[in-house]
């Protein structure tokens, strides 16, 4: 068995890779495990050091890098770039940052002297989606290594080059032998390395029944996980909102990277004051999208990684007009080579449908009618996922309070929703648990261990 690596803007085979068998793998988890201690008795200092570095590396090649992930998965190339840059900007801030974010903290007690300290678990495998195949690795990776951890990437089957790519930099950037390691192994095989003792803990960025999956296996062996799964958020459109602002961020924000991003805004809740010229707007934006290559400035709309996920989705939207939603636009795959599907927006979406409840992953949009605000609340709420959500409204205090009662792990007002370094990330409810990025990411994967001393 092979991984392949196919573009999906043309359906070419670009590479394939083989399979590792038993006895590569376990020479791999020894080299990790042989290298662990040694990592983390390496001062801070020193590993935000190489942290630097391979920002600076990533930012070194950060075109031919965006190549790697345009032809791989499918990216438009200027967000491709845009991806290398993130993580350049990722290392950056945990190098300037994370060393005061481990620090040790001195606390009250009946001691002379009582302390937290932050020390490494040991090794965490992610297992990583093909979607933004270098920043969601990059977002665990690095305050993970920086805490004194080790790291093992299973990738997404798709994209065994990108996993290649990232242990090169690694590599380049001079991390020690087995700090950091890309596993060329398929998803069967995860359970068992989850189980191995010299894996410690494990994190997953994925969908929800893979995120049952890695859950289950982590509790049976008492290993600590953390998990980013699916979204389906909202995107709430108030009476008073700034609508043209809103109907650009809309577009942004839906058919970024394709549609294929968990926070994308998914929901658009629109209240009955504003539904139709709102819907008019987002319309007009959508329709100017251009499906093509994605390696050319003249395309905003790129293909879908795999032409099975194209067919999912596709049925989706079929069952949920078939039941009534009505197709404003798109809905449609699109004709020729590629895994395209054309922008597309569902109006009319109701409970019992597919496009209610489940995740629409890809460019398809679906809008919700609220007879008000508080209508629009209980809609934003009635859903098994949690990840993000925004709200458009002209009164800062009105979104702030809106955005409070949204039952999601991070909430935005008057902009779209949006991963950065600085602010933790992570859901609730079936979007999963567990957080990354800033303070409370570096801190997921440390012992906090209580120190006492009189």
């Amino acid at each position: 068995m092979a991984f392949t690596s196919v573009n999906p803007a043309t359906g070419e085979t670009l590479a394939e890779v083989a399979y590792w068998d038993a006895t590569r793998l376990d020479s791999v988890l020894q080299q990790v495990a042989d290298a662990t201690p040694g990592w983390a008795a390496t001062p801070v200092e020193g590993r935000a050091l190489l942290i630097r570095r391979l920002g600076e590396i990533l930012r070194e090649q950060r075109d031919q890098l965006a190549v790697i992930i345009t032809r791989e998965m499918g990216k438009l190339i200027g967000e491709a770039r845009g991806e290398i840059d993130k993580c350049a900007w990722l290392c950056d801030y945990y190098a300037e940052s994370g060393p005061g974010f481990l620090a040790d903290e001195l606390l009250e007690s009946d001691a002379t002297r009582s302390m937290v300290v932050y020390q490494p678990l040991g090794t965490i495998l992610a297992v990583m989606p093909w979607n933004f195949p270098f920043w969601q690795v990059f977002r665990f990776a690095v305050p993970g290594l920086l805490a004194g951890n080790t790291g093992l990437l299973k990738h997404a089957s798709n994209v065994p080059q990108c996993a290649k790519s990232i242990e090169n930099l690694f590599i380049e950037a001079g991390f020690p032998e087995g700090v950091f390691r890309s596993l060329m192994i398929g998803a069967s095989q995860v359970e068992s390395v989850i189980a191995d003792p010299r894996v410690q803990a494990v994190t997953l960025t994925g969908s929800d029944s893979a995120g049952r999956k890695v859950a289950a296996a982590a509790g049976a062996h008492l290993k600590k996980s953390v998990l980013e799964l699916g979204g389906s958020d909202p995107f709430v459109v108030l009476k008073d909102a700034d609508l043209d602002g809103a109907a650009k961020a809309a577009v942004t924000s839906r058919f970024l990277n394709g549609g294929q991003s968990c926070i994308a805004a998914k929901r658009f809740i629109l209240v009955d004051d504003v539904a139709k010229i709102f819907l008019e707007r987002f319309k007009a934006g959508v329709e100017a999208l251009v499906p093509g290559d994605p390696m050319t400035a003249q395309a905003t709309l790129p293909p879908m990684a795999r032409t099975d996920l194209r067919d999912d989705l596709h049925k989706q939207v079929v069952a949920s007009i078939e039941q009534g939603a009505e197709a404003v636009t798109g809905c449609r795959p699109l004709e020729g080579e590629g895994a395209f599907y054309a922008a597309s927006i569902l109006d009319r979406v109701k409970p019992g449908m597919p496009a209610y409840a489940e995740e629409l992953f890809g460019p398809v949009a679906i809008v919700l009618r609220a007879r008000d605000e508080a209508d629009a609340l209980r809609l934003a709420n009635d859903s098994p996922f949690g990840l993000g959500g925004c709200v458009w409204s002209a009164d800062a205090q009105r979104g702030e309070a809106f955005a409070r009662a949204l039952e999601c792990g991070c909430a935005f007002v008057n902009g779209m929703v949006k991963s950065d370094p600085r602010l933790p990330f992570g859901g609730i409810k079936q979007s999963g648990y567990g957080r990354e990025l800033s303070r409370h990411g570096i801190r997921e994967f440390v012992n906090a261990k209580t120190i006492w001393i009189r």
